[in-house]
């Protein structure tokens, strides 16, 4: 038989590593078991009422019920979204300062103005929410009922064709500047602080085309107050069958989409994430929330940061390539 020392050993060796492996694991469960103890703030960089907010506060509602604790949306427009980004960026890492950006907020922005802060270093991917193609919209004067005919027409009086935007950098503005690109035509861009104005601007006549997103675009469009040709995504859309791609109306490989995603500020702790990317999974598979984002042209995402972080980048590299293309100078 061996001495007793010699069994004791290996036990001894064991419970060493056991304890250093949960010496290890613990400030992680800890981390993942105390949060979130205190109200957490979402920062959506538009006003209230758009198709960002609210799919903001449906992630606040859901996080709100899951965790039994507040989770409050605050509203902070301006600069193309670069200030409620500098403000979530300058916050602690610790999962209570989020905001939903979009691509227009984060490579959109980034690819067109020199901004305090970088979209891929800067930011916490935390979980992609919802899709939403853009359409191109004319208003009613313009005679062209197809992009194949308003390519011609601005081919026939280039510069004369005003294209309005809702911001210099914005996902309507790069659309825009993509069609320009590869249908070879020259539309004078016309930017305006935000979408209700940009829009008025195109009831009104004042400018005659837009790139926007098409949960905007639909009510003025079935209106009769602006014609809708074509939605730039890569497929038709279920609810709009007969509406046409502009990429089957004449610019084989045009796609412009935009999304949501939740982000936090740089370096969150890992545990943090995957709590709110699972949570904000479950809430994008249940069929209500799904149903709701349907009726405002968007299509729930996957909740994964992964999908984020790949998103902002091939995004950040096909506008800044767009921008180059059409000889445009960044801000």
């Amino acid at each position: 038989m061996p001495p007793l020392f010699a069994v004791r050993t290996p036990l001894k060796a064991l419970l060493a590593a056991t304890l250093t492996i949960a010496s290890v694991l613990a400030p992680a469960t800890a981390t993942a078991q105390a949060y979130p103890n205190k109200t957490v703030t979402i920062v959506v960089p538009f006003p209230p009422g758009g198709a960002t907010d609210i799919v903001a506060r449906m992630a606040a509602q859901h996080l709100s019920e899951a965790t039994k604790q507040t989770f409050v949306v605050t509203n902070v427009p301006g600069a193309s979204g670069s200030i409620a980004h500098e403000q979530v960026v300058r916050a602690a890492p610790d999962g209570y300062t989020l905001i939903v950006g979009t691509a227009s907020t984060v490579p959109g922005n980034a690819a067109y103005n020199t901004l305090k802060w970088d979209p891929i270093r800067d930011v916490t991917p935390i979980a992609m929410l919802a899709v939403e193609p853009m359409s191109v919209i004319v208003h009613p004067s313009v005679p062209a009922n197809s992009v194949k005919e308003l390519i011609a027409l601005a081919k026939a009086k280039p510069g004369t064709l005003n294209m309005a935007s809702f911001g210099n950098g914005s996902i309507s503005h790069l659309a825009g500047e993509l069609f320009k690109v590869q249908a070879g035509v020259d539309m004078t861009h016309v930017p305006y602080q935000g979408s209700a104005p940009a829009v008025t601007a195109m009831v009104g006549g004042h400018v005659q085309v837009m790139f926007h997103t098409l949960s905007v675009s639909l009510p003025p469009v079935q209106a009769g107050k602006l014609k809708m040709l074509a939605i730039t995504d890569t497929q038709r859309k279920p609810g709009l069958p007969d509406m046409p791609t502009v990429a089957e109306s004449g610019l084989p490989g045009y796609s412009a989409v935009t999304w949501q995603a939740l982000f936090g500020p740089p370096n969150m702790p890992k545990e943090i994430v995957a709590f709110l990317s699972n949570e904000m999974g479950k809430m994008l598979a249940k069929p209500d929330v799904r149903e709701r984002l349907a009726k405002f042209q968007s299509e729930a995402s996957d909740g994964k940061p992964e999908t984020v972080a790949n998103a902002v980048v091939r995004d950040l590299e096909k506008w800044r390539k767009t921008i180059r293309d059409a000889g445009i100078k960044r801000e």
